[in-house]
């Protein structure tokens, strides 16, 4: 039985890799759940219980798709691009030292799928626009998508996963998690600007001068409310996926008042099939959680919060987010710590299984879905630049946010 829920498992990855013919990945997922349902690997009473505890993950997913939608709708993707172009005065390293700040807020704030889907497509054409390389600007965009996916609750579905078994607020949580993320993000960049250093010269023909998009007031507007929402939402007993849906509603009532998008599109955007597929990827990976690979892992985990423990923690999990992609592996440890675990322990989890997936193409859905965005945009991944890229930035950024989510212990040690 154990062979058959890895088979499983395995078989539900590799097809959403790959989605042959563009099928949706429920398409192999729903099977795979059947199949662990009548097999009796997962009982329909845990399957529905894992159902019912990744609805609101899911329910948030689908608005901040919504949200993310409207803003680029609403231009404020355009507009970011127009101020990186200004911003940037014809200066490569300048552009690429905004193009992180870009993503790393992007990424915390509308989550990695529009820094990757919204985002990467405008920093490509801002860096040819200005005569550059856009290679290492487009690099940033997939490295920050996980680097800065740290710093929220909402910033990645794989905190959202997670937040719970923290015991932390999301003020709280942002509070620890700031500083890891800082100095991650700190990290990546200064080993970006000597990687790609023969990348980052000024170019010789000046750029032509083009007008500034106006800033879409409106749109920027209720995504810092959005933002304030989530803040102190945990005061007020809200989940944040009433607060993601409800600035999706006041952001869509606007965009279709304004013409900007329509019904049509807004539905669309939900991405009704990726949503189905995550939840029944949690009843397929329950099928090894519990059965003696899980026991196996679970025997194994650091269970106190010393440096080595934080580091062992993450290492173990960004290992596990390369081999089995970090939102089945997000599921697969959080199961293993157990039902109260360490809050040091879940954070440290969080930094490997999302910093870790900059390792290799198949450690995030997010780096998977940048190289068809990349390539459409006509800047396509280079195999060879990507591997000694993250060989060279991800070691050390997760090792630079494990040291400073160790110096933050008292922060969690305040809020128990």
């Amino acid at each position: 039985m154990t062979v058959l829920a890895v088979a499983l498992v395995a078989g539900v990855l590799v097809f959403a890799v790959v989605r042959p013919r563009r099928l949706p990945e429920i398409v192999a997922a729903a099977p795979a759940a059947v199949v662990v349902l009548a097999t009796g690997l997962v009982t329909p009473s845990d399957a529905w219980d894992e159902v019912s505890e990744m609805a609101p993950t899911v329910g948030f997913l689908a608005a901040i798709l919504v949200l993310a939608h409207l803003a680029d709708a609403m231009g404020v993707f355009t507009w970011i691009a127009g101020r990186l172009r200004r911003g940037a005065r014809g200066d490569p390293k300048r552009l690429l030292t905004l193009v992180f700040g870009a993503a790393a807020l992007t990424t915390a704030v509308l989550s990695l799928d529009a820094t990757v889907v919204l985002l990467t497509p405008a920093v490509i054409a801002t860096a040819r626009s200005l005569r550059m390389d856009p290679r290492p600007h487009s690099y940033a965009t997939a490295h920050l998508s996980n680097t800065a996916s740290t710093l929220l609750p909402v910033s990645n579905l794989t905190n959202l996963i997670a937040f719970s078994a923290t015991g932390l607020t999301f003020l709280h949580f942002t509070a620890v998690m700031a500083l890891p993320w800082a100095v991650a993000i700190i990290v990546e960049l200064i080993l970006f600007r000597v990687f790609f250093q023969r990348h980052l010269g000024r170019p010789e023909a000046e750029p032509e001068p083009k007008r500034d998009p106006q800033a879409p007031v409106a749109a920027l507007s209720i995504i810092a409310a959005t933002l304030l929402g989530f803040a102190v939402s945990g005061f007020v007993g809200v989940a944040p996926a009433w607060v993601a849906a409800a600035g999706a509603i006041v952001l869509g009532v606007v965009a279709l008042r304004d013409g900007r998008t329509s019904v049509r599109r807004i539905v669309y955007s939900i991405d009704v099939w990726f949503c189905a597929f995550v939840l029944i990827l949690g009843v397929v990976v329950a099928g090894v959680a519990n059965g003696p690979i899980g026991e196996w892992i679970a025997t194994r985990l650091p269970t106190d919060t010393s440096f080595t423990a934080l580091l062992t923690m993450a290492v173990v999990a960004a290992v596990a987010a390369n081999l089995v992609n970090n939102l089945p592996a997000t599921l697969l440890l959080l199961a293993a710590l157990g039902p109260h675990p360490p809050t040091g322990l879940v954070l440290a989890m969080l930094l490997g299984v999302n910093l870790g997936p900059n390792l290799t193409y198949v450690g995030s859905l997010a780096i998977m879905l940048w190289r068809r965005v990349a390539a459409r945009a006509g800047s396509p991944a280079d195999l060879r630049t990507f591997t000694v890229l993250a060989l060279v930035t991800t070691p050390l950024t997760l090792l630079a946010a494990v040291v400073a989510l160790w110096a933050c212990e008292y922060l969690l040690t305040a809020g128990g």
